[in-house]
């Protein structure tokens, strides 16, 4: 069957369908693969790609994220597909609004860049359900995943429904559109093995009906070890250069290299320093790679209830180069383009052979790339995590520091260095908190509404049972809320006194003994799963026993993930002088969702609704509680922010859009972060970690898109308890602070290079400072700190070192007034005291303001 499938791949990827229009000739073109690289119109390509999920933020959002990501070096973007969201019922599809894939895809082409789209239809991607959408699950007879034939069938239905809509529009690149690649299934090699032969043959049959859908583009398997011919197996992690395709014919393609990692309730905030990212891409074609993708290059934001499970926050920022609001992550995004920029200046090196190794010492070596006996690049690796070296390469001496590679694009001058970052930084994470006057509306004075949900159950669509339900099942989704109400009979001789005790398959649960508060239990997204245990009162004569169970997120990850339970599972009555009493098996009376959202208190159209209450201040630290304001948007034309830290777990609307759960009552364990984390040795999502001890989301993104001039709805519905009179809009409207370090010994920018020179051109034979206003309406207006010696701090606290030269004056000169400038490092100064400095290696730390 493989020799079957290799065979139809060949005539299907040299199909050619005329009047194309992407290329600038307005040809053709084929794309297919030798065992180096993608082959495009016949020229094996290098080629450097990031993952960017269109639903993640907004259609009028692509096209600067698209432009950014351009700039950033990139040539293709990566997406999955969102089944859940396209096809919500099964026949009925949707494809607008920032769901409109054909519009992204088109977006991405007038940008001038390539696609891979990732079609599964399985996402993961700490997506809802992993992105199948739930009436899937309810097909009577169904195992998703695996050898059967109900699965299989839709399956094939909605791949084909994906790939006739992009032909339709003529998106494939044998058509003239940008779709170079394309993805079946996702990551399940990973999986694989708890489905038995049963999921080999699952895999198998994937494979045959991706190329019979005649995309006339290649298409991938990440995380597959046993992709048959012709589907190219990837390699999905944090280092990915060691990996070796399944087939001598394929080449080495890296789909998902982790920019940081997603983000969950009650942890701490994961990073990934860039030195190590850098590291990883250098070593990836240092060893044959060709195709790298970051995962993620703009993460975005879990809207409404898209978020997978269990626990996933809101966020999704990623610690990707572009950040959740759309703006460039310094100096993350900027290291990386510089390394983009060397990697295509080895280009023709890459793909014109297989790679040499030269040992160059203990966990030292180099990889050369020939174009003739004469004319090679190199990269000089050291893959010590501890010790810098000094090595020895055709006949000269390079210095390397621990974990670093260094690129060499003519095998002589080191025109990068992944350790030394050299790019424009800024002094914090976040948007927000890097501008020196972020734009702030307070609430405390507006007018607020609100509504009190009732405990139990509130409508004449509840239901009766015995035994305890699960939770997935009953709601079918359609509500992260379940309410669990019963009652229990104490006579007069029984006893009162003891204690309750629930267990939960997760995720959340509130627990109300005649209607009045006991207790909260939770779990955490590694173990959903917990147990409450309260001591309680009863009252002789009939008490009643309301439990509400709360997603927050269906499981999209792991072996039969689909079939993974969550609600209430064990209730029992415990230290009771007359034993112990399991009620799980009594009558219970179960009630989907909140009253408020069946109302539908979070529309516009209910914003003057009889069901608000009006008073001078709303009442704070009330659970199960409805909130309605309006506010007037700060000016501008950037995205804004929710401080929701004054809140403890719920969702928020502006103007009927979903901005998303948010849970700051949840705090991160105390203990584990790493401010300025090593760079050194190998990285996993935790390695770098930050917060601890704080809520792991206090601001959530609010879209420009989605609001408006004049007065915009705010809608929250608060689960726990909190004060909304403490929210807070926020906006960056003000001054940028950008700041630049560099050292007398790292390399010339990376541009300055010639590529047909032996040597750099002498006027750009130094390193230097480069500082850039990330927005083009601003320019730099004054300079905080200029200093060359050897400074303390970082960027936005700079302090002069013992050895010191003041270049504020001098590069006032050179930069104020301008959008950017360039100043040369110097390697002596006469300000410099000649014993204080003797023997530093000297750096130039710049701190300027854009207004």
């Amino acid at each position: 069957m493989a020799r079957g499938l290799n065979r139809l791949a060949i005539v299907l990827l040299c199909v050619l369908i005329c009047e194309c229009s992407w290329f600038e000739e307005g040809r053709c073109s084929t794309v297919s693969y030798d065992h180096r690289a993608l082959v495009i119109d016949g020229k094996r390509r290098v080629l450097l790609s990031g993952s960017v999920h269109y639903p993640r933020t907004t259609s009028e959002m692509w096209p600067e994220i698209i432009r950014l990501s351009k700039e950033g070096g990139l040539d293709v973007i990566e997406t999955y597909v969102f089944w859940n969201n396209h096809e919500p019922e099964r026949g009925q599809y949707y494809f607008e609004g920032r769901f409109d894939l054909v519009k992204f895809v088109k977006t991405v082409q007038e940008a001038g860049l390539l696609v891979h789209l990732r079609i599964g239809p399985y996402a993961c991607a700490e997506w809802n359900y992993g992105g199948f959408p739930m009436w899937l699950h309810f097909l009577p007879g169904i195992q998703f995943r695996t050898n059967n034939a109900i699965f299989k069938n839709e399956m094939k239905r909605f791949l084909a429904k994906v790939v006739n809509l992009m032909k339709e529009e003529r998106l494939f690149a044998s058509q003239g559109g940008p779709i170079i690649l394309a993805q079946v299934e996702n990551e399940y090699g990973n999986v694989e093995s708890s489905y038995g032969q049963p999921g080999e043959l699952y895999v198998q049959w994937a494979a045959k009906t991706a190329v019979s859908l005649n995309t006339t583009v290649p298409w991938v398997m990440c995380a597959q070890g046993d992709a048959p011919d012709p589907i190219i197996n990837t390699c999905n992690g944090f280092y990915c250069d060691q990996f070796t395709p399944n087939s001598p014919s394929k080449p080495k393609m890296w789909t998902e290299n982790y920019s940081g990692w997603f983000l969950s309730f009650g942890y701490p905030i994961p990073y990934r320093p860039v030195e190590d990212l850098a590291f990883s891409v250098a070593r990836f074609f240092e060893y044959g790679g060709t195709f790298q993708n970051y995962y993620m290059y703009f993460g975005g934001t879990n809207f409404g209830r898209t978020a997978g499970g269990p626990l996933v926050a809101t966020s999704y920022d990623y610690d990707a180069p572009i950040d959740e609001y759309g703006f460039i992550r310094q100096p993350k995004w900027g290291h990386l383009r510089d390394l983009h920029k060397v990697i295509k200046l080895c280009e023709e090196y890459l793909i014109s052979s297989d790679p040499t190794l030269e040992k160059l010492g203990q966990n030292l070596e180099a990889h050369v790339y020939y174009k003739s006996s004469n004319s090679c690049a190199a990269f000089l690796a050291n893959f010590d995590s501890i010790s810098d070296a000094r090595v020895t390469f055709k006949g000269n001496e390079y210095f390397l520091p621990a974990w670093s590679v260094s690129i060499l694009p003519d095998c002589k001058n080191v025109v990068f260095n992944t350790a030394k970052v050299v790019s424009q930084r800024h002094p914090a994470e976040n948007a927000f908190t890097r501008s020196t006057s972020t734009h702030e509306v307070s609430l405390a004075t507006s007018d607020w509404s609100w509504y009190q949900e009732y405990v139990g159950i509130w409508g004449n669509k509840s239901f009766t049972k015995s035994g305890l339900l699960e939770q997935i099942n009953t709601t079918k989704d359609t509500s992260d809320f379940l309410w669990y109400s019963t009652s229990i009979y104490v006579n007069s001789t029984e006893d009162r006194d003891g204690f309750l005790n629930v267990q939960s398959m997760g995720h959340v649960a509130l627990v109300f003994v005649n209607k009045k508060l006991l207790g909260l239990g939770y779990g955490n997204h590694d173990d959903e799963k917990f147990s409450i245990a309260q001591r309680i009162s009863l009252e002789e004569g009939i008490n009643t026993l309301d439990i509400l169970s709360m997603m927050v997120g269906l499981q999209n990850y792991g072996p039969w993930f689909d079939v993974q339970g969550a609600g209430i599972d064990e209730v029992v009555l415990a230290g009771f002088k007359n034993g112990n009493r399991d009620i799980s098996s009594q009558r219970w009376t179960y009630q989907v969702g909140l009253k408020g959202e069946h109302l539908g208190l979070d529309k516009i159209s209910l914003a003057n609704s009889s069901y608000w209450t009006y008073g001078s201040s709303p009442p704070v630290a009330n659970s199960l509680i409805w909130y309605k304001t309006t506010f007037l948007a700060p000016q501008g034309k950037g995205p804004l922010a929710l401080n929701l830290s004054s809140m403890g777990k719920g969702q928020a609307w502006v103007n009927g859009h979903g901005i998303g759960r948010y849970w700051p009552a949840y705090l991160s364990p105390p203990t584990g972060c790493t401010e300025n984390c090593d760079y050194r040795g190998n990285h996993d999502s935790s390695t770098c970690q930050r917060k601890c001890g704080q809520p792991t989301q206090t601001l959530y993104h609010v879209p420009r898109a989605w609001v408006h001039s004049g007065e915009n709805l705010l809608v929250l519905h608060e689960e726990l308890g909190g004060d909304p009179s403490k929210i807070t809009v926020l906006t960056q409207t003000g001054a940028e602070v950008i700041c630049s370090v560099v050292s007398e010994d790292d390399p010339p920018p990376v541009d300055s290079w010639e590529p047909n020179a032996n040597e750099f051109e002498s006027r750009q034979s130094q390193p230097e400072v480069r500082l850039a206003c990330s927005d083009e309406r601003r320019l730099i207006s004054s300079i905080n700190f200029a200093g060359f010696g050897n400074p303390g701090g970082n960027c936005g606290s700079f302090v002069p070192g013992d050895c010191h030269a003041d270049m504020s004056s001098f590069v006032r000169k050179a930069c104020v007034g301008k959008k950017g400038c360039s100043i040369p490092v110097m390697t002596e100064s006469e300000e410099l005291d000649d014993g204080l400095c003797h023997g530093l290696v000297k750096r130039f730390a710049v701190e300027a303001v854009c207004t």
